[in-house]
């Protein structure tokens, strides 16, 4: 597995370096179209409206349309909002782990400590265990805001991401405003029903078996040599730096139940519902990517320095990855 963040949990003045891992992965054979006559690939161009030429993803900004304007948002934009640029996981609050609805769960990854010691990635595991409660975190990934579940599974900390509040409907269907009758023969049969399917759940025991059946018709076709020569498309997944050192660990401890004995209860509504406030040892940690901004911003302009010397070597625009790779990219 490759990492696609790195990153800091921080907790009262502790920091905990860690890096993200997908927790996940998709099993389905990927598929792309091609041209029924020859079997030659159809590509997806990202086309200019104005002058009609095919844009490069390099030339390539995000909009927002209301009406007749339109404002453009580039990468350097977004790069220097204070969430994107920050590299912290900050703990809200810990809530008993029953209270989470599983609807509200969206993707999960996987954290590893990042660092020279483990021991406070090891500390905040067993005390959640210990304590059976789950963090509800505030993190920016891939421009946009998170909200997340931070628990333990198999003595791996891991982020489940949430659907904000407002990203849940509400069922509202008429039918079941109607009264209904079930008789208890009734409900005694269906229970009886459910009985003789009983079983404890087992996820290697299901299998996906219309991947299954594509695998096989696939290998079908290969044995028969009902195959053309294609260029393969691949992509690769970009690893994001970042995150902080754990300094005094014991002294961090200390001084942050301190301070939250001291606080009362002015301190703890500040500190876990306002999810944008932080420390000074948190402002020193998001620095760092603050300083790379910069860097990357510099190498966004040489490059667009660069590209009117490509054109003039280069007439044909480079096709882009057909939209089926794009999306899993993206994804």
């Amino acid at each position: 597995m490759r990492s696609i963040w790195k990153g800091a949990i921080t907790f009262g003045l502790v920091n905990v370096p860690v890096k993200v891992y997908s927790a996940t992965e998709d099993h389905d054979v990927e598929l792309h179209q091609v041209h029924d006559a020859d079997g030659g690939r159809i590509r997806y161009q990202r086309r200019c409206e104005v002058c009609g030429n095919v844009v490069d993803y390099a030339h390539i900004d995000k909009a927002f349309t209301d009406g007749d304007k339109t404002v453009v948002i580039t990468d350097a934009d977004l790069k220097s909002l204070p969430e994107e640029r920050s590299r912290e996981i900050d703990v809200v609050e810990f809530v008993p782990s029953d209270q989470l609805d599983p609807i509200m769960f969206d993707r999960s990854y996987f954290l590893e400590p990042d660092g020279s010691s483990p021991k406070a990635y090891v500390l905040l595991r067993r005390t959640l265990e210990q304590t059976d409660r789950t963090a509800i975190v505030h993190f920016a990934l891939r421009q946009k805001t998170r909200l997340a579940a931070l628990r333990v599974r198999d003595g791996v900390l891991m982020l489940q991401t949430l659907l904000w509040d407002d990203e849940v409907r509400v069922a509202e269907f008429p039918a079941l405003e109607q009264t209904v009758k079930i008789s208890d023969r009734e409900l005694d049969l269906s229970a009886a029903l459910v009985d003789s399917f009983a079983a404890d759940f087992t996820p290697g025991d299901y299998t996906d078996e219309y991947q299954a059946q594509l695998r096989r018709l696939i290998e079908e076709k290969l044995e028969k040599g009902d195959a053309i020569d294609t260029e393969a498309t691949f992509g690769k997944t970009d690893e994001e730096a970042g995150g902080g050192e754990v300094l005094d660990l014991m002294e961090a401890l200390r001084r942050s139940v301190d301070r939250s004995r001291s606080g009362g209860a002015s301190a703890k509504t500040a500190g876990s519902k306002t999810a944008g406030s932080k420390t000074a040892a948190s402002k020193q940690a998001a620095t760092k990517p603050a300083a790379k901004t910069a860097a990357s911003k510099k190498k966004t302009t040489a490059k667009a320095d660069a590209e009117p010397a490509r054109k003039k070597t280069k007439k044909t625009p480079t096709a882009p990855p057909d939209e089926t790779t794009e999306v899993r990219r993206e994804a």
